[in-house]
């Protein structure tokens, strides 16, 4: 125990300015995207343009592209949440059936793992797989985030808690506290969209029937 504790002082005594500057901006893009305001999405393209970076020097190839991914998703999330809805409205909370869920998740996980093995000769990694897996659920679960569906925030959990183990044993230790920290982030965000979704029926917004199906 005590060497654990001593690799994760040293790891979080070398961590750099850019990594923090990441880091910070990172929480403030869950905690605003939790409120669903829209300045979330700025946040969220200057955090992930450094990791880009960063996770290419420690080989996270899978990693830096999901993150070059969320500067791109950035945009486009922005667009969504301000001038997305009918009419140019904002969008509303919506869910998706669970049956969505049990076939994106298995599909995913294959992907991933034929991915790894598809570059296990082009970069040295012993975490091609989780990284792999990480990427694929992340892509799909921002698109989740950008078109508002409620379920994103239980996707969330499980990426934050696999990446968390992920970025600790590359050495990333203020990172990994990051997502460690965004697990019950994602909590709150869950339970903020509900109390939205909730507040949806009561104005008289009703979901539709396949929204319902869940």
């Amino acid at each position: 125990m005590s060497a654990f504790f001593t690799e994760f002082l040293s790891q979080i005594a070398a961590t750099s300015k850019l990594e923090w500057l990441a880091v910070v901006l990172a929480i403030a893009y869950v905690l605003l995207a939790a409120k669903q305001n829209s300045w979330c999405w700025l946040c969220a393209f200057a955090s992930t343009a450094i990791y880009t970076w960063l996770f290419w020097q420690v080989t996270l190839p899978f990693q830096s592209m999901l993150n070059f991914f969320y500067m791109i998703m950035a945009g486009y999330g922005y667009y969504q949440w301000s001038k997305g809805g009918d009419g140019g409205t904002e969008k509303p909370v919506r869910s998706w059936p669970l049956w969505i869920h049990l076939t994106i998740v298995p599909v995913l996980l294959c992907c991933a793992w034929g991915l790894s093995k598809l570059v296990t000769s082009q970069f040295n990694s012993d975490h091609l797989l989780l990284d792999a897996s990480i990427h694929l659920l992340s892509v799909v679960t921002t698109f989740m985030v950008a078109h508002k569906v409620l379920q994103n925030w239980i996707y969330w959990f499980f990426i934050n808690l696999a990446s968390a183990f992920l970025y600790f044993q590359v050495g990333m230790a203020l990172s990994a506290c990051l997502f460690l920290g965004y697990v019950g982030f994602s909590i709150f965000g869950y339970l903020q969209w509900l109390a939205q979704w909730n507040k949806q029926d009561e104005t008289g917004n009703y979901h539709s029937a396949f929204e319902r199906s869940t």
